[in-house]
């Protein structure tokens, strides 16, 4: 089953809760949170007080993505506060398996990332231990940019590695993806979308829901 998880990222953050709350009737999965530090990502967003204050308004899964260096100093906090699932980068941490095993010992479901140039057999070590992949289809750092094509090819290696190991593991895909290419990308063995502009942006936010879930 296909889930979306638009990227707050992309609400007014003035209107954080009418937005939290738009995602809710439109159907959403989860709420991606776009954690960046101006550090590992040439980008500032926000930390773990919005996603706590996130966390008393919905009871949508929150998707934490921490764009961060060093991401293990802050796991603990981003668990407290409300996080539901915990994602790494793995170009982020000189000891990715260590914080997975802190992130599931904190008991919040645990997610890798990837940027675009990271080959995904960077992660077949720790797949054992991880719920989901996130596989970067832009460079992270900001909203609104196009499409990779050369992420679909790293979902099917991706998802034909995961299958090969005989494991259950979700490929998530951040950057660039609506309606209009949403099919190439879950072709490509991709079950959680991440969109921000197309869903905010959009008049109808649960018909955009729809058509990335391809019930549309």
């Amino acid at each position: 089953m296909i889930k979306v998880a638009p990227s707050i990222l992309s609400a007014d953050f003035t209107k954080m809760y009418d937005a939290v709350k738009l995602l809710e009737k439109a159907g959403a999965d989860y709420i991606h949170c776009d954690v960046m530090d101006g550090t590992f990502v040439p980008n500032i967003s926000f930390g773990q007080y919005m996603v706590r204050d996130l966390r008393k308004h919905t009871n949508l899964p929150l998707d934490v993505h921490l764009m961060i260096a060093h991401p293990e100093k802050y796991i603990e906090e981003f668990a407290q506060a409300g996080a539901d699932i915990i994602t790494v980068h793995e170009e982020a941490t000189d000891h990715l398996d260590r914080a997975l095993q802190m992130i599931r010992a904190a008991g919040k479901k645990t997610g890798v990332s990837l940027n675009p140039h990271t080959p995904v057999e960077t992660v077949e070590h720790v797949l054992y231990n991880t719920d989901m992949v996130l596989l970067m289809s832009v460079n992270p750092g900001f909203g609104g940019q196009s499409f990779i094509p050369s992420a679909l090819d790293k979902a099917r290696k991706l998802r034909n590695m995961i299958d090969r190991m005989g494991l259950c593991v979700d490929i998530e895909m951040d950057g660039g993806i609506g309606p209009e290419n949403v099919k190439e990308v879950t072709d490509a063995g991709v079950n959680v979308i991440v969109a921000g502009s197309s869903v905010f942006n959009a008049d109808d936010p649960a018909d955009v829901i729809a058509k990335l879930r391809l019930e549309k």
